[in-house]
């Protein structure tokens, strides 16, 4: 009986040792494809290609070819696809490396406490491999040598990308000329632009106007409440706008909501641009961005950046006319150098936001700039230089007197509201998520409102009168470039490479199905009357059914879309980086109702106000009407 029990221990051993082996080899191989993973991204170097080099130096030969532009973009596009593999690759293999030294170490250790009861082992000082003192040897070392290897590769290849930045084209702009296009003439104000006198608040950072001619001697204005000694009348504070009033408006990014639905009416459909029907003008933006415009009654806002200096332009939005500029310089604490950003965001990517009082504007610098309806400036401050490789892109949003930040960098994330008064910090949320180019958006739930934002790995729901965080669904993954959706107590994020979710939210939060085929990856999806539209950058337009997923339909463009879909009586608007405009009918079937080309690249969404229809392309900016 003894014999059969040594027997059996003897049989443990032998699998104990074929596991340990088979452990020890299993992780070898996993760190030899780690460190392969690292040399095939040296051997294909973004920073050192040879095709992106030459692309480059045509470029700079013949900086209006579009072909060329797109080429670049195209290159950047498989580039990032590229980095997004390889940082799953990298991830993955350190766990299967961990996984495997675990097995080796538990598999050793089980062997030893075999041996303790087998006699006739006592010859096992001839197998090297158990042997006390070299087996304890080879597992420190080799044990080591594995996690040298995993955090060699791992390191190296994590961030072989991160100073990535494809070369811009600095193209020089003409002068802002108006090509008016059968426009009645209008009576426009007479704004005047004049650079403010600023001077150092005591919240950091933070610049506020003054009436003294020398703002280096002025005293710094108080944020803090003073109690008086006297019952003096009450400093007045600005009204708050109803809701109804930035529905009339268009004064976020995506909407009076930041969702994507507008409720305007009459609101046009199409347009030809070679014989100018329907365009009432078309201007030049004196500086790039890739912001959507804003509108407040007869004004209109864009911002535009380069690496000089960052800039807000006001229009009127019925006759094209520039009516001032804003320069957001002179900030205490922003850089000297404009960070390192792509081509295809650029320093001006966040949209603006206005409350009819004051407009706002965020660039990839981290400077914030507040100015009053005729472009006076009432306060500014730099938030820091966000840390990304892509640059800033996430928008603002104004709730009753606070304007949101959504700020989520490598360097920490959070959300803050600061003062639409003076800028002054009213509260700020640190947020326990990755970098995320998402705007916020501000949801109706159950007769509150709520705060909705998403970035890698949750999707979260905040109080946007404290900061205090509601619920969080650990959902997304990546380096998310969407906003969610949100309708009817369901909230529905997205990202390429992840997973398209919706989250019924209330008392608790939990994901109610999801859906993987079609995932974008810059296009916010849109939830309207019980449909859900996805639009993605390889061209694809999908309609599900917001209840429960079900796929009604699906449409494919030549063309990738980076704008997202906005809505607007009972048709979708789905512009593609082709700057065509497909308008769609909301429905269970496809139905096309029009289709428009501006002639050239666009990746903002439409705007829609004044019965008419403001576009932004690359270069020009437009306005579509009767």
């Amino acid at each position: 009986m003894e014999g059969k029990d040594k027997l059996k221990q003897t049989d443990k051993l032998k699998l104990a040792r074929i596991i340990a082996w088979g452990a020890a080899i299993f992780s070898l191989i996993v760190s030899v494809m780690l460190i392969a993973n690292y040399l095939q991204l040296k051997m294909v170097d973004p920073l050192e290609s040879p095709a992106l080099k030459l692309l480059v130096e045509q470029l700079h030969e013949n900086p209006n070819d579009d072909v060329l532009k797109e080429n670049i973009r195209a290159l950047d596009l498989l580039i990032r696809k590229a980095y997004f593999t390889s940082q799953w690759q990298i991830r993955t293999g350190a766990y299967l490396l961990i996984f495997g030294v675990l097995v080796f170490v538990l598999a050793v250790r089980y062997q030893k406490s075999l041996r303790s009861g087998l006699e006739e082992l006592e010859s096992i000082e001839k197998d090297p491999f158990l042997d006390k003192q070299l087996a304890r040897k080879w597992l420190v070392f080799s044990s080591a040598g594995f996690f040298v290897l995993a955090l060699l590769a791992g390191f190296s290849s994590s961030n072989i990308l991160d100073q990535y930045e494809p070369e811009t084209v600095e193209e020089k702009l003409a002068d802002n000329q108006v090509e008016v296009i059968e426009v009645q003439p209008v009576a426009t104000p007479e704004l005047v632009a004049a650079e403010p006198e600023v001077q150092e608040s005591s919240d950091e950072n933070l610049v506020t106007e003054t009436e003294e001619d020398h703002p280096e001697e002025a005293e710094p204005v108080a944020v803090k409440e003073e109690k008086a000694a006297d019952p003096a009348p009450a400093k007045a504070q600005p009204a708050i706008p109803s809701k109804e009033e930035f529905r009339k408006n268009y004064p976020f990014f995506r909407g009076p909501d930041g969702d994507g639905i507008s409720y305007k009416t009459n609101v046009p459909e199409k347009w030809d641009m070679a014989s100018g029907d329907q365009v009432l003008w078309k201007v030049k933006v004196p500086k790039h961005g890739y912001n959507s415009p804003i509108v407040w009654g007869d004004q209109l806002f864009v911002s535009g950046a380069d690496q000089e200096a960052r800039e807000v332009y006001c229009y009127h939005a019925v006759s094209g006319d520039l009516l001032w500029t804003a320069q957001a310089n002179q900030i205490p604490g922003s850089p000297t150098k404009a960070p390192n950003v792509t081509e295809d965001t650029g320093l001006a990517a966040p949209t603006m936001a206005t409350n009819g009082q004051a407009v706002f504007a965020l660039f990839g610098t981290g400077d914030l700039l507040a100015t009053d309806m005729n472009g006076k400036r009432v306060w500014a401050k730099n938030l820091g230089v966000p840390d990304n490789h892509y640059g800033h892109s996430s928008s603002l949003i104004i709730f009753k007197d606070k304007l949101i930040v959504q700020y989520d960098t490598n360097r920490g994330s959070k959300v803050m509201a600061l003062s639409t008064v003076d800028g002054s910090t009213q509260w700020e949320t640190t947020r326990k998520v990755n970098i995320s180019w998402a705007s916020p958006v501000l949801a109706d739930v159950d007769g509150k409102a709520q705060l909705i934002l998403t970035a890698d790995p949750l999707v979260a729901g905040y109080d946007p009168e404290t900061g205090k965080e509601l619920w969080t669904v650990d959902c997304m993954m990546g380096e998310v470039g969407p906003s969610v959706g949100y309708a009817n107590g369901v909230v529905y994020a997205a990202n390429e490479y992840a997973i398209l979710a919706a989250i019924k939210i209330g008392a608790t939060a939990e994901v109610i199905w999801e859906e993987s085929e079609y995932l974008p990856e810059v296009a916010s999806p849109l939830a309207v009357d019980g449909f859900l539209l996805i639009a993605t950058s390889y061209g694809v337009v999908a309609c599900y059914n917001a209840t429960d997923g079900t796929k009604y339909w699906e449409q494919e463009y030549a063309d990738g879309i980076y704008a997202s879909p906005v809505y607007a009586e009972g048709k979708v608007y789905v512009m593609d980086m082709g700057g065509n405009l497909h308008v769609i009918r909301l429905g269970k079937e496809f139905e096309l109702v029009a289709e428009s080309a501006l002639g050239e690249k666009a990746v903002c969404a439409p705007v829609f106000a004044n019965g008419r229809m403001y576009l932004r392309g690359f270069d020009q900016l437009y306005c579509i009407g009767k």
